[in-house]
């Protein structure tokens, strides 16, 4: 993946996309950013709504730009608090989605951000078509992300 470009991969049963870039901040600055659903959605243009706490073992119901009809309902593991989170749903394996959300300490004072959502099951085939492309709202994400990251 290039800095701020997203990649996108399809399979018969699994689709990714995913970005990365390098940030000016501390690993606590990025995580608190992402971690807060109330600054999340201050920040991040991609979000129209959040409801709920992000913090390992809770659920959250999240309304996107991408899909505004929808809600949501995301299960917020963190299996490397301050380094790695995910949100989940669905069934597998049926059909589910994962995002990852990783971040990496690659100097004082700046990281390496990445995020990762995969979609599989043995649904995926029969709507895959139906699945919007991802990447530029990742794209967006990151960029938001940065900036904001950045400039506080």
């Amino acid at each position: 993946m290039k800095n701020g470009k997203a990649a996108t991969v399809r399979t018969t049963f699994r689709y990714s996309v995913g970005v990365q870039d390098e940030i000016e901040a501390t690993p606590e600055r990025v995580w608190a950013l992402i971690t807060s659903a109330s600054e999340l959605v201050r920040w991040n243009s991609t979000v129209r709504s959040i409801e709920g706490e992000v913090t390992p073992g809770t659920k959250i119901a999240l309304v996107a730009e991408i899909a505004p009809e929808r809600v949501f309902k995301l299960a917020v593991a963190a299996p490397e608090p301050g380094r790695v989170m995910t949100w989940s749903d669905g069934f597998a394996p049926m059909f589910r989605g994962v995002r990852t959300y990783r971040i990496e300490e690659i100097a004082p004072g700046r990281v390496r951000f990445s995020m990762e959502e995969v979609f599989s099951g043995v649904m995926l085939p029969m709507i895959a078509g139906s699945l919007p492309d991802f990447g530029p709202s990742f794209e967006r994400w990151v960029e938001d992300l940065k900036r904001e990251a950045e400039e506080s």
